[in-house]
């Protein structure tokens, strides 16, 4: 008899307790659920705007997230806070936490920043070969905390992004045209005009020259050992390293045909005969 009036007490408080919140089991639900739905929208909507505004769809992406992880979090808290539960105590514990994962993760927030400032106003764009960080290469990847580089000889160099922006940034495939800027030096006893004229004539043979810019040629430098020319043709960025290699063959052959001294560092000396 007295466990079925145990069974009976048991069965009461239950449906007591089910009767008093079985409404707010409702509402935490049903707040959950179209809080959940609200979210996916408001990052639906967010999404759409960030296309139409031309934004770098890694940086749209990763503001999605953040803003819908920020709005379930709300949503959970507010359903909690319908079942009783004291919200104010989780609020400050997960703040607690978020502070001390923004102070962990202080460098990789710079570099998350300064991504999404390379990514928005294009400082450069996959393909460009450029100089950052004190690295040469070009740009494979642009990551939203690192940039990725290969160089010339086939390394890959990954840059954080923090280090890109607090320093110079040489983009060199920006325009589309370069100037190269060579030096050549003939020995004192050649004829500067014939020498002048033979450069002239090899930078204008040369079909991928731009004449406008016109190509630079001038004495630039009466040296130790030589007077130096300076040569500064305008070519398409694609054609400048194959032009300077080319170029820098024919002036030696062409030199060595026409007779034509290119000097190397020498000093002369005089011997002074002295009576004793």
């Amino acid at each position: 008899m007295w466990q079925d009036f145990n069974f009976d007490i048991d069965m009461a408080v239950v449906e007591q307790y089910l009767t008093e919140y079985s409404l707010n089991i409702f509402f935490a639900l049903l707040i959950f659920f179209i809080g959940k739905f609200v979210a996916k929208l408001l990052t639906s909507t967010l999404s759409r705007a960030l296309g139409r505004a031309h934004v770098d769809k890694t940086v749209a992406g990763f503001i999605c997230n953040i803003v819908y992880g920020l709005a379930l979090t709300f949503v959970i808290i507010a359903s909690l806070g319908e079942l009783g539960v004291q919200t104010s105590s989780l609020a400050a514990i997960i703040a607690a936490a978020g502070l001390a994962v923004g102070l962990a993760l202080q460098g990789s927030l710079s570099s998350f920043a300064a991504g999404v400032m390379i990514i928005m106003f294009k400082f450069f764009k996959n393909g460009d070969f450029v100089e950052v960080a004190g690295a040469s290469g070009t740009v494979e990847a642009i990551h939203i905390f690192n940039t990725v580089l290969k160089t010339p000889d086939n390394k890959v160099i990954i840059i954080p992004n923090a280090s890109i922006i607090s320093k110079n940034i040489v983009n060199f495939s920006e325009k589309p045209t370069r100037r190269l800027d060579m030096v050549f030096g003939c020995g004192y006893d050649d004829d500067i005009r014939k020498v002048k004229k033979l450069l002239t004539k090899i930078i204008n043979d040369d079909e991928r020259v731009l004449q406008d810019p016109e190509p630079l040629i001038a004495v630039d430098e009466l040296a130790d050992s030589s007077v130096n020319f300076k040569v500064r043709p305008w070519v398409k960025k694609e054609d400048y390293w194959a032009l300077k290699h080319d170029i820098t063959e024919k002036v030696k052959l062409e030199f060595d045909k026409a007779g034509f001294s290119i000097p190397y560092p020498q000093r002369d000396v005089h011997v002074h005969k002295v009576e004793s």
